[in-house]
């Protein structure tokens, strides 16, 4: 069985709707799984998240299980498609300061 990335996102989301797409189209090897957390039966607890975490930012779940959220979740789902090194630069330590805060503010309602 192969062990993917599974990226939650929100299907009622444009800008996220846009950005999912992008990325299916460009798993060529099946690495990412995305799941909508719009759908209808979506339960964040399966993963021991409340839904409150799930709407205020992204999380992705790696193959061992592990939780990452916001940025990181975003430089996972690029790394499982094989386009990694297009966010490779936000992990670098100053880079990763300024994209995650920025992530941060996006976020904010």
């Amino acid at each position: 069985m192969r062990r993917r990335f599974r990226f939650l996102h929100d299907g009622e989301c444009p800008i996220c709707r846009r950005e999912v797409d992008w990325l299916k189209r460009r798993d060529r090897a099946g690495d990412l799984e995305l799941e909508n957390i719009a759908a209808f039966g979506f339960d964040p607890a399966r993963y021991g998240l409340s839904r409150g975490e799930v709407n205020h930012e992204l999380h992705g779940i790696k193959p061992d299980g592990t939780i990452v959220r916001g940025m990181e979740a975003v430089r996972e789902a690029y790394r499982s498609v094989g386009l990694g090194w297009i966010v490779a630069p936000t992990r670098l330590p100053g880079a990763r300061f300024l994209s995650d805060r920025l992530y941060g503010r996006s976020t904010r309602v």
